[in-house]
C-alpha cells in the first residue's frame, strides 16, 4: 500500500509550482508524454485510471497503490481543490496523478471528463467506480424509510456509477481492453441481506447487479467487470455502529490490474468470491 505522507510547506505553496490551465502538469511530466505512455499499454504501468471519489479514504488509497504500479491515474473528485489537497498525501507519487471534477449526479461532468480523457490521455484503460453516498439513518427500516432518501441514494449509487460507466465503455472498446471495479459492500448481498440502512443496502444489490450485467455484455470487447466488497464492512463515509470502516485496497488494486485471462461478473473480498 502507498504510503500517505504530509510535508513542511502547505498545500497551496506546492500546488502553485506544479499545476496549471486543466491540469496535470505535475513534476515536469507533460500531456503528451502521458498520451504516449497510456498508448503504450502492456502490464500495469503506462495504463491510464480513473477512480471516481478519490479525494479521500479508501478512493485516495486506491490512487495511490494504482500510480505506485506506474499507472497515470485520474483522481476524479467533485471538488477540484479538495483534489488538488489530498494529492500531496501521495508524497513522490502525486506526480503520477491528476485531479479532474467529477460528480457522477451530472450528466454534463462525466461527459466532460470522457471527452479530456479522450482527448488528453488516449482514452481509459482501468475504471475504479468507488464514489458512494450513506444517507440512511441507523434507526432507517425499508417500511419507513424517507423515499427521498433512497432516490437520492440510488442517483449516486447506482445512477452515477452507470452513467460513468456509460461514458468511460467506448474508450475501453476501442483499445479492446478495460477492467472495471465497482466497490460494493456486503451489505449488498442478497444471501446474508437483513434490516438496517436500506436504501445503501439495496443501493449496492442494484451495482452488484449491473456488475454482472455488463461482465456479459462487454465479455467479448476484452473489458473484465467486477464488484468487490474491500473490507469486513467497507463504509469510511461517515461512523455507524453498524458498520466496521475499512482502508484494504489490495481487492480493488488485484481486480484492476488482472490479467487478459482474469476472471469477470465476480463479487469479491479478499480475493475470494463472495455469495451474491
Amino acid at each position: 500500500m502507498c504510503p500517505l505522507r504530509t510535508s513542511g510547506t502547505t498545500p497551496a505553496q506546492r500546488l502553485r509550482t506544479r499545476y496549471r490551465g486543466d491540469g496535470f502538469v505535475l513534476r515536469g511530466v507533460e500531456h503528451d508524454e502521458i498520451a504516449a505512455a497510456g498508448r503504450r499499454g502492456g502490464g500495469p504501468a503506462g495504463r491510464v485510471a480513473l477512480v471516481s471519489g478519490g479525494n479521500r479514504g479508501l478512493g485516495l488509497r486506491i490512487v495511490g497503490s494504482l500510480a505506485e504500479r506506474g499507472m497515470r491515474v485520474v483522481l476524479g473528485s467533485r471538488s477540484v481543490r479538495n483534489g488538488q489537497v489530498a494529492i500531496e498525501l501521495l508524497g513522490d507519487l502525486a506526480g503520477r496523478v491528476a485531479v479532474r471534477q467529477l460528480d457522477v449526479t451530472d450528466a454534463a461532468s462525466v461527459a466532460r471528463l470522457a471527452s479530456w480523457l479522450d482527448r488528453r490521455l488516449g482514452g481509459c484503460d482501468v475504471l475504479v467506480n468507488n464514489c458512494a453516498v450513506l444517507f440512511d439513518d441507523d434507526g432507517d427500516t425499508a417500511a419507513r424509510v424517507d423515499p427521498d432518501v433512497v432516490s437520492r441514494t440510488l442517483q449516486t449509487n447506482l445512477i452515477g456509477t452507470w452513467r460513468l460507466t456509460q461514458a468511460i465503455v467506448p474508450l475501453m472498446r476501442e483499445r479492446r481492453y478495460g477492467r472495471i471495479v465497482n466497490i460494493s459492500s456486503g451489505l449488498g448481498s442478497l444471501t446474508s441481506m437483513r434490516q438496517g440502512l436500506p436504501a445503501y443496502r439495496v443501493s449496492k444489490t442494484a451495482v452488484n447487479a449491473l456488475t454482472r450485467v455488463l461482465a456479459d455484455e462487454l465479455a467479448d470487447d476484452g473489458i473484465l467487470v467486477n464488484a468487490c466488497c474491500p473490507g469486513p464492512a467497507r463504509l469510511e463515509l461517515r461512523e455507524s455502529p453498524l458498520i466496521e470502516a475499512s482502508v484494504s485496497v489490495d481487492t480493488p488494486v488485484w481486480l484492476a490490474t488482472l490479467p487478459d485471462d482474469g476472471p469477470t461478473g465476480g463479487f469479491y473480498r479478499d480475493r475470494s468470491s463472495l455469495p451474491w
